[in-house]
Formats: C-alpha cells, structure tokens, sequence
C-alpha cells in the first residue's frame, strides 16, 4: 500500500543564515579594502612624481617614482607595523562592544621600561658587561609583560567595576602616561646593545642598493595570522564574536563572559607592548612622549577595516589593511609636501565616514534579516498548511 510521504523543506533558520553570510561579508569587504589601496597606490604612483638617485652600481643617477621606491616602501611598512599590530589588539576589544583609549599609553609605558632596562645594560649603563643573550629576552619580556598588564588592569576595571570602557582606558590612559612621565623624569633613554636594535629588529637586508629591514613587517604579518587564525578557528576566538553579538545571550549560554573581557583588553595590551618592543629595536630611543596620539590612528585602523563599534564584527586582516590605508594617507601627504597638520583633519574624516557606513550596513543587514524571517515563517507555514 502506497502512503503519500510527507515533504520536509530545508528551511533555514535566520540566525544560521546570518552566520552563513557574515563570513562572505568580511571577505567582501576586505576585498574592498584591497581595492581602496591598489586604487591608492595607483594615484601616488601617478601623482607624487619621481625622483633622481645615485645609482651605486652605475656611479650615476637612477630615476625611480617617489612612491614606489624600496626605501619609501620599507618606510611605509615599518610606520604600519606600529599601528596594525596595535589595531589588530584593539580589534579583539571593539568584537566585544568595548574601546581601549589608553593603547598609546600603554605603548609608551611598556617602551619606556623596555628603554630603561636596555640603557642600564647598554655600553653606557652601569650593567654594560652582562651578557645579551639574557638582556635582549629580558627586554623583551619586559616591553610584553608591562603591555600585558596595563591591558590586564583595564580588562579587570571594565569587569569588577562595572564602568563603561571608554570611562576605565580614559583614565589610565593618563596614568599609564603619567606613571611613564615620572619614570622618566621627562628624560629620553638611549644607548641600547646592539645586539637587541642592530641584531635584532634593525636586521638590514640589501636589496638593489637600497637598505630595509624587514623584522616589523614579518612581526606584524605574523601576528596577523595569528590573530586572524585565533578568531576564526579557535572556540575562543569564536566567543569574542558571541559576546559581542549578545552579550545576555552569551551569559544565558554559559559562556565566560567576564574572562573573555579581561583576556581581549590584556590582549590588546600585548599587542602594544609589541609594538613597543619594535619601536625600541628601530629606533633605539624611547621617552614619556612616544605614542602620543596614537590612539586616533590605532582605533581609525580598526573601523576602517570592518570592526563595528557595536560588536561582534571585526578581523585581524581588516585592521592590517585599515592600518595600511591610513599610513598610505599620511605617507602621500609626505611626498606631496602637503602640510602635515591636514593628517589628522583626513584620519578623523576617514573615521566619520567609516562608522557611517558601517552604521549603513548594519540597517541593511537588519532589513535582510527581518525580509529572512519573515519567509522562513512563511515556509513553515506553508508546510503546516500542507499537512
């Protein structure tokens, strides 16, 4: 005997279809970003002229482009490695539906500690015989461990003091400063072994003639993919976004909410300390005064590259390339003999005009999430009616 079977549909949920789509928009977007800057690089190419240099091979002068000459092309990755590094912490934050204020300051600090350990032990330091095969680790651990716990102490004021983040990095953001201003008595710290700046992160390289140094650009791809890696496919990672999509829906769920704060804010703090630690071995310098403002740049990179500052959206490739964007801006600005003052005026617009799209995107996003509710209601409706 032929029974009639009953026809099942595969009708998707909304929140599974939201899920399904958010990786194709990140990807969407990033292949945007990638389109901004080789539209960018394109117009620097085409406008900031070129420029006549010794040719040491030749003993003439060689014509190269302003823009597109190795020297100015290692500049521009040594200047986005501060910041990308940076921004990719402060990524981890903004997915939460936090903001760190205080990066810069915890650059600074974590910088001038570094500083004052590697002046005690370099060649004009009282300790200038010790051995660098301890003192560069331990300046290390010094400029990460200091970011660390700056980022720790933020994490913990935003959790057990219940104050909003802005509130928490506003005021250490003055103290860490203020606490690095009279470490330093407003003094700048030098004379650093050379094994931790010219050994170390000021590795020359050669390449036709020209000098880079590619230790801050393999740093920050390696902590890109790191981090990249980390938020798509570890559980953790995959907890920041659920607790900056919903945060009551991520307690109801069991989720450690209040760890995963603490761990993303002293995240961030390790990101600066990074960053410091590269600033330390570039320049071989560091005072009360390093990363001053660097808070502007630090979260624009963040929003430029698709981190809602509402939560639960963001990538560490994204703030690699929102980063990029900004120090290709600021680069061209140079070249162009535009005044520099103009920079901050444009990174702010940039930052406007980012929240305003995203804030655009998430009304569409919302549209399409209601116009998919209503049909997965409708299809189970129809289902119903069916049998």
């Amino acid at each position: 005997m032929k029974t009639d079977q009953p026809i099942l549909l595969n009708v998707e949920s909304p929140q599974r279809l939201s899920a399904m789509t958010a990786s194709r928009r990140l990807r969407f977007k990033e292949t945007g970003l990638l389109g901004v800057l080789l539209v960018l690089g394109l117009l620097l190419s085409l406008f900031c002229g070129s420029l006549e240099v010794p040719n040491r091979d030749t003993g003439g002068v060689t014509t190269v482009n302003k823009f597109l000459r190795a020297d100015n092309l290692d500049n521009l990755a040594k200047n986005t490695s501060f910041f990308a590094i940076m921004a990719v912490g402060a990524t981890f934050v903004i997915i939460t539906g936090g903001i760190d204020l205080s990066v810069g300051s915890m650059y600074c600090l974590a910088a001038v500690c570094g500083a004052m350990f590697l002046n005690y032990f370099g060649p004009r330091g009282p300790g200038a015989g010790a051995s660098p095969f301890w003192v560069v680790p331990g300046a290390i651990v010094i400029c990460l461990g200091t970011g660390t716990l700056c980022g720790l102490l933020n994490g913990l004021g935003v959790v057990f003091l219940r104050v909003h983040p802005f509130v928490i990095t506003l005021g250490t953001m003055a103290i860490y400063r203020g606490v690095a201003f009279v470490m330093t008595k407003a003094q700048a710290y030098t004379h650093f072994p050379e094994q931790f700046t010219d050994g170390l992160i000021r590795h020359q390289v050669n390449w036709h003639g020209a000098n880079l140094y590619p230790v801050p650009l393999a740093m920050m791809i390696g902590v890109t993919v790191l981090a990249g890696w980390y938020l798509k496919h570890a559980v953790t990672g995959r907890h920041i976004f659920a607790v900056g999509g919903n945060e009551q829906a991520s307690l109801f769920s069991g989720l450690p909410v209040n760890r995963i704060k603490v761990k993303v804010y002293a995240f961030s703090g390790l990101t600066a300390g990074i960053a410091a630690m590269i600033m330390l071995g570039y320049y071989g310098s560091a005072s009360s005064d390093a990363g001053k403002g660097y808070e502007l740049d630090v979260i624009a990179a963040a929003v430029v590259g698709g981190a809602s500052l509402v939560g639960g959206r963001g990538t560490a490739l994204g703030a690699l390339l929102g980063a990029l964007i900004i120090q290709m801006i600021n680069n061209g600005i140079v070249i162009l003999n535009i005044d520099q003052n103009y920079s901050q005026i444009i990174i702010g617009a940039v930052i406007v005009l980012a929240v305003l799209l995203d804030r655009i995107n998430s009304t569409l996003r919302e549209n399409r999430m209601a116009r998919t509710t209503l049909a997965a209601k409708e299809s189970r409706q129809e289902v119903a009616s069916k049998h």
